[in-house]
């Protein structure tokens, strides 16, 4: 049982409805102090989810490699176009708040699809959970977006809880995915794997606090490279050291 997905899904889906609700009653300082503590929160995951590494050079060749064929294929564009779709067919089930002028809402709508559906902290933890059953990433990720779906939902309305539609297939996917991919690990690359996925994490904190933007996006990649590098460095370039 994907325990974390449906945990996920979720916090989403009653967090988006509670800010629908409450929202009026929400004072901005409010809404920009638990902002700070979500990226705060991500980054602390991404330092526990780096810790155990085992082959450091592999962690960064992946990096650098992975983040390099994100840019090049213009993965964030891409995904992008694809959240700016999604945005629209939801809305059509949910009318625009009257306080939003409509670019504003699109570009809002097109920002919270992507950290729900398409965020690094999203796939590591699914993945994680599909190889090993650890379901732990997951669970914490969604007591933050519980809270950040209901200031979301406070902004935007109930569209931010039909937002667990996608985001359900798309996770249960990944899951399904990753228990093919898990026969053929080793302990070692799952540790590697997870601490590309901490670095994913701390990506996304600096850009939740608006510190430093990075292309999570276009950073992606890295943890599909992870693995196999991590597999040639134990292989055939430790055994030369």
């Amino acid at each position: 049982m994907p325990i974390g997905i449906i945990t996920n899904v979720c916090a989403i889906f009653f967090g988006g409805i509670v800010g629908a609700l409450t929202g009026q009653r929400m004072s901005q300082r409010l809404k920009d102090g638990l902002n700070m503590s979500f990226g705060i929160c991500s980054m602390c995951m991404g330092i526990y989810a780096i810790a155990p590494l085992k082959n450091l050079a592999a962690v960064i060749f992946a990096v650098i490699i992975g983040t390099g064929i994100g840019l090049l294929c213009h993965l964030g564009t891409a995904i992008n176009h694809g959240t700016a779709a999604m945005q629209r067919f939801i809305s059509r089930f949910v009318k625009t708040p009257v306080t939003f002028e409509k670019q504003a809402f699109e570009r809002t709508m097109v920002t919270v699809i992507v950290l729900f559906c398409a965020s690094g902290t999203g796939i590591y933890g699914t993945l994680t959970e599909g190889m090993n059953g650890d379901a732990t990433i997951l669970i914490s990720k969604s007591i933050l977006d519980f809270f950040a779906a209901v200031i979301f939902g406070a902004n935007l309305g109930l569209v931010v809880s039909l937002i667990a539609v996608p985001q359900l297939i798309i996770l249960t996917g990944l899951f399904l995915m990753a228990h093919l991919v898990f026969p053929l690990t080793t302990p070692d690359m799952i540790l590697d794997f997870k601490a590309v996925g901490g670095i994913l994490m701390m990506a996304s904190g600096f850009r939740i606090i608006e510190v430093k933007m990075f292309p999570t996006a276009d950073m992606i990649p890295m943890m599909v490279v992870v693995m196999p590098i991590s597999w040639l460095w134990m292989n055939f370039v430790l055994p030369l050291l």
